[in-house]
């Protein structure tokens, strides 16, 4: 038998283990590497590393890195603490007087400053006095910049007092009869117009970083039932906008009335409003005539009642009325609100079609529009033609009553106070205080809003168009807080005024906040690169890694066994 070969025929060679070594025989060692092949290996592997390191590496670092324009921070925290801006609202008087002498005007001017300046730590408005009289009109402050001029009659005939007042409709005027004449009397009647502005400002700076204690101790002193109504005028009004859509639609059950004389209407009495309001933002105006409308499924229909004759809709139905899966109305898309004011004419059959409950023909959506509702037959028909020719086409005067209806409806929709009832142009003034605060607040807001994103997410992105928002919004504001300051409400030719300034802060603002690549950052977490990079760096990572590994532990061996070696 052969003594290499095991009972099995196996081969019982070194190969086989070491149990069957003799003793005193050297494990054998692979065959020394060549210095040059060493070399060579190991300067690829070096070669790979320092392109990584020295290109790849730098590269993927360049187009990877995030760009972050440098904010102001600081400033737009304060802002949003309500620390850049200590709010107050001058309210200039301008008073004429008349046929007085002038230490007496001046006497007056200044017991009235006192008593308005003393009004208790919750006064809103900084009252000053400029007195004037017939023969010379006060230089400060400018004309455009006066809230309200407050004319004093002298008694004509000698001897008669009258202690009536009234206001010029379109002037901030306030006429004193001649039998008010006392600077108590006078602050009297200037506060009866003035406080309930104060409320309105104290309710939307109310929950701020701007509202001072004096503010909510104002606030507390107010009647529940003002706070109800500036409640309810909050809930109806649209959103402060630089653009109003004012949308004016007919719509018939049948075939006629098929057209309408609403250019004649519209200038008659909706254009003088919108003049008036052009202060506080820019208006467009659009018609349209649609027949065959039916009513919306949503709703149940009208009843008849007996007792009245009439037909009646239920007040749980108004708010589905509109049929806005086959009217063509317009939406609110793009820049601005649409305000939608419907004009509906019911079939023969359905009229006089009303309200129940109330039995009107008119209502208000909050935040869309106005809804009014013209019976051409019936007891309660407005229509005034006689020809049965003359039913195809609404006259101007068939619309007296519906425009009426619908310019009242717009000075709710957009916000304007109901007082005081006699002056248009003060009333318009309030809204403009009330606007140029509501938007300062939301800008302050919304700059606060984007320093907490940005330091929130230090890896979001801010390009150099965020930067310029910013400081765009910053000097608007705080030229918007400095007109508040001055009194100067009203667009002029040499400064945009506290409205126009604010809207050009909420603005800019609102455009920072909103840049497309920043929105998008927020919605991309870290986890999201690493599952990309793993599968795509996975692979070539781990055999460099080992190579390297291998490489660094042989160099360590050869030069240990050189420093045993000496």
């Amino acid at each position: 038998m052969d003594p290499t070969l095991g009972d099995d025929g196996g081969d019982l060679s070194d190969a086989d283990g070491a149990g069957l070594r003799a003793p005193g025989i050297a494990k054998p060692t692979p065959p020394t590497e060549a210095l040059r092949t060493l070399l060579t290996r190991r300067t690829i592997v070096l070669s790979f590393w320092i392109i990584v390191l020295c290109l790849g590496l730098p590269h993927w670092l360049w187009t990877t890195s995030t760009y972050r324009a440098s904010l102001p921070l600081s400033t737009m925290n304060d802002w949003a603490e309500g620390k850049a801006c200590d709010l107050r609202f001058a309210y200039p008087i301008r008073l004429r007087t008349p046929g007085w002498a002038r230490e007496r005007i001046v006497e007056l001017g200044g017991n009235l400053s006192a008593l308005l300046g003393h009004d208790g730590p919750g006064g809103l408005l900084d009252f000053t006095i400029h007195p004037g009289d017939s023969d010379e009109e006060p230089l400060p402050p400018p004309r455009e910049n006066v809230a309200l001029t407050v004319v004093l009659h002298a008694a004509d005939p000698p001897g008669t007092h009258e202690v009536t007042s009234h206001l010029e409709p379109g002037e901030s005027i306030l006429h004193l009869g001649s039998g008010i004449t006392e600077a108590g009397q006078i602050a009297d009647q200037i506060r009866e117009i003035t406080v309930p502005q104060q409320e309105a400002l104290a309710y939307v700076l109310s929950g701020t970083p701007f509202a001072a204690t004096e503010y909510e101790a104002l606030r507390a002193t107010r009647q529940t039932w003002t706070e109800t109504s500036l409640d309810a005028r909050n809930n109806r009004t649209f959103k402060p906008s630089t653009t109003y859509h004012l949308s004016f639609s007919l719509f018939v059950a049948r075939n006629e009335p098929s057209a309408w004389a609403i250019e004649d209407a519209l200038a008659a009495y909706v254009a003088p409003l919108v003049d008036a309001l052009s202060s506080l933002s820019n208006f467009t105006i659009t018609t349209q005539v649609q027949l065959h409308a039916s009513f919306s499924p949503s709703i149940a229909g009208p009843t008849f009642d007996e007792a009245s004759g009439e037909w009646k809709l239920r007040r749980e139905d108004l708010s589905g009325f509109v049929n806005a899966a086959e009217w063509p109305l317009s939406p609110s898309i793009g820049e601005g609100s649409t305000i939608n004011f419907v004009l509906y004419v019911p079939a023969a059959e359905y009229s006089p079609l009303v309200v129940a409950d109330t039995g009107g023909t008119v209502w208000l959506v909050p935040q869309w529009g106005g809804v009014a509702i013209l019976n051409l037959d019936g007891p309660s028909t407005p229509l005034k033609a006689t020809k049965a020719t003359d039913r195809t086409t609404l006259s101007a005067t068939d619309l007296d009553e519906v425009m009426l209806t619908f310019a009242d409806q717009l000075t709710s929709l957009i916000g304007l106070p109901s007082t005081p009832s006699g002056s248009l142009a003060l009333r318009i003034a309030a809204l403009q205080r009330e606007r140029a605060t509501a938007l300062l607040l939301s800008t302050a807001s919304t700059l606060g809003a984007l320093s907490r994103l940005v330091h929130k997410l230090p890896n979001i992105p801010i390009p150099d168009t965020v930067a310029t928002s910013v400081a765009t919004s910053l000097r608007h504001i705080d030229l918007a807080c400095q007109d508040l300051r001055a009194g100067r409400y009203s667009k002029t030719d040499s400064n945009l005024g506290a409205l126009g300034n604010a809207q050009a802060a909420s603005e800019a603002s609102e455009k920072a906040f909103f840049e497309p690549s920043m929105v998008g950052q927020v919605y991309f977490p870290d986890e999201h690169k690493v599952a990309v990079y793993v599968p795509l760096l996975g692979p070539m990572g781990v055999p460099l890694v080992l190579a390297g590994v291998k490489e660094s532990l042989s160099l360590y061996r050869s030069i240990r066994q050189k420093v045993k070696g000496t």
